[in-house]
């Protein structure tokens, strides 16, 4: 996915200032997808360039003019288009599962501080949708539209998380066997 269209589904909820779509991409389109305030004013003004989205000047005393951007025409056909065309699978890049797959070249006791430090920052990350989950949608079974979608998202971030959480569970469970039962891992030679 282009951050356009990231951008462009913020804007088919709501119109906004370019401010004001990066406060939403912090508060939320960015857990799933995220962007810096420089980055969004700069696709703002590609897809204003090539007419997907259009804007109200909206003068304002003692500070410069703020634009309201829209959705147009064009950009709610592109929308409709690439929300209908199908997603190729997710390719995992993960620099800590390249890390681990190299564990035996470096400190293996690290290797499991590493792990568990990604279990805490999973966990708070979990914790923080479990939160949204709460107060955003305290009765999941009678949403519909875009609150059951934005709601089917964030499950799918709280899965993710739990997910990953188990498999930090799991990789520190089989490393601190494996320093338990060789702990000053002297043996670095390849398979």
């Amino acid at each position: 996915m282009a951050l356009e269209h990231a951008i462009m589904v913020s804007l088919a909820e709501r119109p906004g200032t370019g401010y004001e779509i990066g406060r939403q991409f912090d508060r939320s389109i960015g857990h799933f997808w995220s962007a810096t305030h420089q980055q969004i004013y700069r696709t703002l003004k590609k897809l204003h360039v090539d007419g997907l989205v259009s804007y109200e000047p909206v003068v304002q005393e003692g500070r410069p003019d703020k634009k309201v951007y829209s959705l147009s025409p064009a950009g709610r056909e592109a929308l409709r288009e690439w929300v209908s065309t199908p997603t190729p699978i997710q390719q995992l890049r993960d620099d800590l599962g390249v890390k681990l797959r190299a564990t035996e070249h470096g400190d293996l006791a690290e290797v499991v501080a590493e792990m568990k430090r990604h279990r805490e920052l999973h966990v708070a990350r979990l914790h923080l949708y479990q939160g949204f989950e709460k107060d955003d949608y305290p009765d999941p079974d009678r949403l519909s539209g875009r609150r059951l979608h934005q709601y089917l998202v964030l499950r799918g971030g709280v899965r993710v998380e739990e997910g990953f959480i188990d498999w930090c569970d799991e990789v520190i469970a089989a490393l601190q066997k494996e320093l338990s039962a060789s702990p000053s891992h002297t043996d670095r030679s390849s398979d």
